[in-house]
């Protein structure tokens, strides 16, 4: 070998050990990586996956204030047509007494409050 080919293989040497060394390292530590992603994969699955008991309580109070709001609404068109039947409007009867259907089928689903 000569002195030129050895220079240049001592340099390659010092230089690509460090390189092996870092990707020895990367090859020793990537099964631990995985394995700590896949954790935080599952866990974040999981986490949308589920409903908290605080997501499941503003869900609920979402949808019974949203049932009183409809039962506002139907009780004031009641009370609108209830005035137009006794005005004679055989129409406004009618309506009446459908949304007092609607109202008859949506009271059960609210509950009563304290003071009721």
């Amino acid at each position: 070998m000569t002195p030129f080919k050895r220079t240049i293989a001592s340099v390659a040497f010092l230089t690509l050990s460090g390189c092996l060394a870092k990707t020895a390292l990367d090859v020793a530590t990537a099964p631990v990586k995985v394995a700590s992603k896949s954790v935080d994969l599952a866990s974040k699955t999981v986490d949308l996956a589920t409903t908290s008991q605080s997501e499941a309580d503003e869900q609920r109070g979402r949808e019974l204030r949203q049932r009183e709001e409809r039962l506002g609404r139907l009780e004031r068109e009641w009370r609108d047509l209830d005035r137009a039947c006794a005005e004679g409007k055989e129409q406004a009867c009618a309506g009446r007494d459908d949304v007092a259907g609607e109202i008859d089928l949506l009271l059960p689903t609210i509950p009563a409050q304290a003071g009721d």
